[in-house]
């Protein structure tokens, strides 16, 4: 390997940013030339989504500029609509312009995911995705929205879709993001005199027969008890079959109108993976081995939740795909690159599952950690102490806590931003009315 190896990293999430990070602290300069490649500017911390969409966490506290931590490395966006592992080149769409081909030593390959959706009538046209912090503020803006339109409309009708929300999957995502929301929309019925918290109907839809599977079955029906406790209704064994024009029909028969219906029923990897000559195992994950190299490309690795990485303690399995997997595998890809370009040996990733926690609004969790099972303000307080400890950079884990710090002393904001997804809305209007004056002089 040259005295300066070019070192390309596809994807800015916890494996691309973890890298590249490590790599930064450990190579020399005059070692390598580090180039991150992903489509926006920053990386997302997905566990604080659910606070961020119910107001208790501000929305850019939970991003990292990567442009400001990875201040040693190159930082491109745009798309990588293609991968050359022989030739060693990767072909870059960016947001405009032509695009480019960068050429590289050695390739970490980490695009990630993305939610895994079926062909459900009107699913594409109705429902609301939970990875990013982007579709986090419209939920919140939207949700914020359908209390001013129940609070402002005399049809009952109108009124019933506007308070009815639906959450279909019941894994991390749809249960946190959903009992964080329900929290937040029952706190703020108070501003709302004729909005009752009776009013709103929550469904949880689960196609299995129960929910956070990573809690254990125990926690599990414990959390169905306490969401049907505060009114939610969780119907497990049960399938969304269409959404057309907001009308909710579920295969045991149930249907209802609703304008709000978020989809949260697991991911998938990067569609990149198709196109990166890589090989591919039975569910499109990127074949790798215990040390995180691509199978038959040695200068190729390869971690998170595009690769089907080897479960050295669950001997046939395959490592779960979530961020605690991700945050360690990334450290050990990088210690394992460093060997590569030294010469040194590469060691396997190898991890005990540590357990699991979750948010069920506030001050209520459900956790499951090295086989201790808490729930409520216990797993709650746990849920919030360990996130913030894995929080990237001491600035945003200060704002956090600043944001959780001033909560016990004011009440959460209620003001809806729905027009912010419209910024030139109002000035086209000024436009057109200016127009129909100026043609009627």
């Amino acid at each position: 390997m040259t005295t300066s190896a070019r070192i390309l990293i596809v994807g800015g999430g916890y494996v691309g940013m973890y890298v590249a990070l490590r790599l930064q602290r450990k190579l020399r300069r005059d070692e390598a030339r580090i180039t991150v490649v992903n489509v926006d500017s920053y990386m997302t911390y997905q566990p604080f989504l659910p606070e961020a969409a119910a107001g208790s966490v501000e929305a850019r506290h939970v991003v990292v500029s990567l442009r400001r931590v990875l201040n040693k490395c190159a930082i491109l966006n745009g798309w990588v609509v293609g991968v050359n592992p022989v030739a060693r080149t990767v072909d870059l769409c960016p947001h405009e312009g032509p695009g480019r081909t960068l050429a590289y030593d050695l390739l970490v390959f980490a695009p990630g995911s993305i939610s895994r959706t079926l062909p459900i009538p009107g699913l594409a046209e109705r429902g609301i995705g939970f990875k990013s912090v982007e579709e986090a503020i419209h939920l919140r803006d939207h949700v914020l929205g359908q209390f001013d339109l129940a609070e402002s409309t005399t049809d009952r009708t109108v009124r019933a879709r506007a308070l009815t929300f639906v959450f279909v999957g019941a894994g991390y995502a749809g249960v946190e993001a959903m009992a964080e929301l329900e929290d937040m929309a029952r706190d703020v019925c108070r501003y709302y005199p004729t909005v009752d918290p009776g009013d709103m109907r929550w469904f949880l839809i689960e196609a299995t027969d129960r929910i956070l599977p990573e809690v254990g079955p125990e926690m599990g029906r414990w959390t169905v008890a306490q969401l049907r406790r505060r009114g939610i209704d969780v119907r497990l064994g049960t399938r969304l079959n269409s959404a057309v024009e907001g009308h909710i029909v579920l295969d045991d028969g149930t249907e209802f109108d609703a304008d709000t219906l978020v989809w949260t029923a697991g991911v998938k990897p990067s569609p990149l993976v198709h196109a990166s000559g890589l090989p591919l195992d039975g569910k499109s994950r990127v074949r790798a081995t215990a040390e995180l190299a691509v199978e038959g490309f040695p200068n190729v690795f390869t971690a998170g939740d595009c690769a089907a990485v080897p479960d050295l303690t669950k001997p046939g399995e395959m490592c779960a795909p979530n961020a605690q997997n991700a945050v360690r595998q990334a450290r050990k890809l990088a210690d394992n690159l460093v060997a590569t370009l030294r010469g040194g040996k590469l060691s396997p990733y190898r991890h005990a599952y540590a357990g699991s926690v979750a948010t069920l609004g506030l001050h209520k969790g459900v956790a499951h950690i090295y086989g201790r099972k808490l729930r409520g303000l216990p797993a709650w307080f746990m849920h919030r102490t360990y996130h913030l400890s894995r929080v990237p950079t001491f600035n945003k884990k200060m704002r956090v806590l600043t944001d959780w710090t001033f909560a016990l002393f004011f009440r959460r904001e209620i003001i809806s931003l729905g027009a912010v997804t419209r910024p030139r809305e109002e000035f086209e209007i000024a436009v057109r009315t200016d127009s129909t004056f100026a043609s009627t002089r």
